[in-house]
């Protein structure tokens, strides 16, 4: 498969320098506080699904795991780097994870109700794939003995109840529906979470061994693929033709990630994935990443969530030290769309989660589940400011 098509030129800034400030401000003055104070469930425990654009709570009745997950990560991140609420934050949401969502089998629930009680025990590799994350980010802050035990335990079920044939896991138990690529993404996100927390080999090599499924099944040597029949072929119709630049970006800087602890090179599939993504998957005039476009290029659905435009950010810190590709004037793009058109029409620390291919917004809630995307791909572009030091 060739889509081979130059990079765009993006027009440079006045000085072509990020602005740490105005990140840092986002994230420490705003964000974080107004989640600390507003997303906590104060009446039954843990964190809130969603809130509103005034930052109060919704009528929401659930409460998802990987969302417990996600916030327990953003708050652990935090204290990492300075903020003092975090550790506490995260060691609360880690033992309403323990408490709440373990089941007898040693796997982890999909959702609870809002008062804490399962609603769907349904083991799912995407949800588990981020317990792992969290309890990474848990250990990294206060390495205890039991947390580790329990992140061990849960890549043994993986490992021992989710493995499926041709290579990789079942998506949910019991099996049904396409073979999907993203929570297998996220198991290694959470393995090389793990792995730098612990030190322990075993997380490597299981993201090893994913990473050497995406390259030989999940990538046609240009795309990541997104849903698939049993034996990995890519499926035929919509659901096998529609691809998402977000996730094209987010292997790529994922794939950097592996190299970083692995050794070896992907920089052949990272040059890739981030060449299509930006080529076909943003609109240069907006800098607004699509939320899906087909493989040859054309764009199915012109919307664009706040996710896609993180994932941008993170490849381009990646290839940050590529200065001929741009990187600091793409992240620059993504970076003022986020706090323009995102932020801009919000309470302080909240978002507007999705705009339609015109600019108007799609939702009227915001989900905490984006705030760990935003978080990272901030933290990510707050690494550059500590290199050039």
């Amino acid at each position: 498969m060739s889509m081979q098509k130059s990079l765009p030129k993006v027009a440079a800034s006045a000085s072509s320098q990020i602005d740490f400030g105005r990140i840092r401000r986002w994230m420490f003055d705003q964000a974080l506080p107004i989640w600390a104070e507003r997303g906590i469930d104060r009446e039954h425990g843990g964190f809130l699904e969603e809130l509103t654009p005034g930052a109060k709570p919704t009528a929401c009745t659930f409460k998802r795991v990987r969302v417990i997950c996600r916030q327990i990560y953003v708050f652990a991140h935090a204290s990492t780097i300075g903020w003092s609420q975090g550790a506490e934050l995260a060691n609360m949401g880690f033992v309403y994870l323990r408490d709440h969502t373990r089941l007898a089998d040693g796997g982890w629930a999909r959702s609870l109700s809002r008062d804490g009680v399962i609603i769907d025990s349904t083991p799912d590799l995407y949800d588990i794939s981020f317990v792992i994350f969290a309890l990474a980010w848990r250990y990294r802050i206060s390495p205890d003995e039991h947390v580790l035990a329990l992140a061990h335990e849960t890549l043994d079920y993986i490992q021992q109840k989710m493995k499926a044939p041709y290579g990789g896991f079942w998506h949910a138990l019991p099996p049904q529906g396409a073979r999907v690529q993203n929570p297998h993404m996220h198991l290694v996100e959470a393995c090389h979470a793990a792995f730098e927390a612990t030190g322990e080999r075993r997380f490597l090599d299981q993201a090893d061994e994913v990473v050497g499924l995406m390259r030989t099944k999940f990538f046609d040597g240009v795309t990541v693929g997104e849903f698939f029949n049993e034996d990995w072929t890519r499926q035929k119709g919509e659901a096998g033709r529609t691809l998402e630049p977000g996730h094209q970006f987010e292997w790529a800087w994922i794939l950097s990630t592996h190299q970083r602890l692995k050794g070896g090179d992907l920089s052949r599939e990272i040059a890739a994935l981030t060449n299509f993504a930006e080529c076909f998957g943003v609109d240069p005039a907006t800098q607004v990443a699509f939320d899906g476009i087909s493989p040859e290029g054309e764009i199915i659905s012109a919307s664009s969530r706040s996710w896609p435009n993180t994932e941008r950010i993170k490849a381009w810190v990646a290839l940050a030290h590529k200065a001929e590709l741009q990187p600091i004037e793409r992240i620059n793009g993504s970076l003022d769309l986020l706090f323009d058109r995102y932020f801009g029409a919000s309470c302080p620390g909240l978002w507007v989660d999705r705009f339609d291919g015109q600019g108007a917004p799609m939702v009227s809630v915001v989900p905490a589940s984006i705030l760990y995307h935003i978080f990272l791909a901030f933290a990510e572009v707050l690494r550059l400011e500590c290199a050039a030091e």
